[in-house]
């Protein structure tokens, strides 16, 4: 699929990411190119940390706020690989997020873990922890898992984590 093909008339989102997609190494893998972006805030969601992963979770929680950054122009094709990425533990949902710089708020996508009762959920995830202790490894991951995308039987995002992680002896 060559960039000729894509058209004015398609249309564009906007999508709040607020954990390993926080990193443009990770999001240039999935993605072929880093989209332009804002930091950006959402308001009545904590992001949690997940027990037995290295990537986050939100859910709403009143009087919470996770900081985050909004990427503009994500095509459709582009909302399918983050879809595909965000796999079954996480449902896409349009939130309205704050943008920093000026305030100014806009609608965009963001993906909500779908288990809100789930036990695994505990205290707050950080993101420069993740950048110096999985990012590397969570770029690997992520470029086999863009590698699988490309062929006819490509295994969930969650397989590819999950034995992309067992090989390790996590």
């Amino acid at each position: 699929m060559s960039a000729s093909c894509v058209t004015q008339s398609q249309s564009v989102h906007n999508v709040f990411v607020y954990g390993s997609l926080l990193a443009d190494d990770v999001v240039k893998v999935l993605l072929k190119r880093i989209p332009p972006s804002s930091s950006a805030s959402l308001n009545g969601f904590h992001r949690f940390s997940v027990k037995g992963r290295v990537y986050p979770a939100i859910l709403p929680v009143e009087n919470k706020k996770v900081t985050g950054k909004v990427l503009f122009g994500i095509t459709n094709p582009e909302l399918d690989i983050l879809d595909t990425f965000e796999d079954v533990e996480y449902e896409r949902r349009t939130v309205e997020v704050s943008v920093t710089d000026n305030s100014e708020k806009l609608q965009a996508h963001t993906y909500v873990w779908t288990d809100k009762n789930d036990p695994n959920l505990y205290g707050d995830w950080d993101f420069e922890e993740w950048k110096g202790v999985h990012m590397n490894d969570f770029i690997k991951m992520t470029t086999g898992f863009v590698e699988e995308l490309e062929l006819p039987e490509s295994k969930p995002r969650v397989t590819s984590y999950e034995s992309f992680y067992k090989q390790d002896g996590q």
